[in-house]
């Protein structure tokens, strides 16, 4: 059997560092502005403004992360269990309800609830719980972890899996230190009110 993974590429690397990379950097940049205000007083004084660049960045960001795993995964061998009709099915179900939980998710937020805007002071009056909050609690991240998996199954690549494996582990990682944080920023506002 050939081996699953090619070590040898460097765009395998590259994807890793990416898929890394784009959390820390927007969690330190999110920090640093509630901290600091960053980049509200680069832009102005105006915490939409700074919000928005990050939200720009931030966008930016994750279309290189994907064309760098997209590129990494059409250089590493293929599985023949993973070139079934079957699998490019689940590939297709997986990338639907993946792109649904994303949209879905910015559609309820708005682009300074999806772009981490409680850190520059812009909080929602009341917790989201419809769709798609009420299906998880993380879709956002739930929707993009399975669009991962949906662009291993359609390269039929098993190095992709390990990928959207690691990109599971790196956002619950991102998790532990989102979710207190923001809970932090609410309760501060409650305190005030």
């Amino acid at each position: 059997m050939d081996k699953l993974i090619d070590l040898t590429q460097p765009s395998l690397y590259l994807s890793i560092a990416t898929i890394f990379f784009n959390p820390i950097f927007w969690n330190t940049v999110a920090r640093a502005e509630y901290h600091k205000r960053v980049l509200t007083k680069l832009a102005g004084g105006n915490p939409y403004y700074g919000c928005y660049a990050l939200a720009v960045t931030i966008f930016s960001l994750g279309i290189i992360r994907d064309y760098v795993y997209n590129t990494a995964l059409a250089s590493q061998p293929t599985h023949p269990i993973l070139e079934t009709t079957l699998a490019q099915g689940f590939a297709v179900v997986f990338f639907t309800v993946g792109s649904i939980l994303v949209v879905t998710s910015m559609w309820a937020l708005g682009v300074t609830g999806t772009y981490l805007g409680d850190y520059f002071g812009i909080l929602m009056s009341e917790r989201v719980t419809g769709f798609p909050f009420n299906v998880c609690e993380n879709p956002m991240y739930v929707g993009s972890t399975l669009n991962f998996l949906a662009t291993a199954l359609w390269h039929a690549s098993p190095a992709g899996i390990i990928l959207t494996l690691l990109v599971y582990v790196v956002y619950l990682v991102a998790l532990e230190f989102e979710g207190p944080f923001t809970t932090m920023i609410y309760a501060n506002k409650d305190k005030k009110q």
